[in-house]
């Protein structure tokens, strides 16, 4: 069973306007595997990447999340 996040849990509502735009792939740093991302993040969480690219951390900043998936949106056609 995963430890509470109530940080990741809040940036999870705000970020349901936005579902139907990404996948949101969740990481869970405690495990062993996700070690890397543990060392990098542990202080920091929640973390959003989006494409690979890291975006924002701590809390959704839903005008840049709109603006960066405009922008993906653009590329892909």
């Amino acid at each position: 069973m995963e430890d509470p996040c109530p940080l990741c849990d809040d940036a999870k509502e705000e970020l349901e306007p936005f579902k139907h735009r990404f996948v949101l792939q969740q990481v869970d740093i405690t495990l062993p595997e996700n070690r890397a991302w543990f060392d990098r993040y542990r202080w920091d969480i929640p973390v959003f990447h989006l494409n690979g690219q890291f975006v924002m951390k701590h809390r959704v900043d839903v005008v840049l999340m709109e603006r960066l998936l405009q922008e993906a949106e653009a590329q892909k056609t």
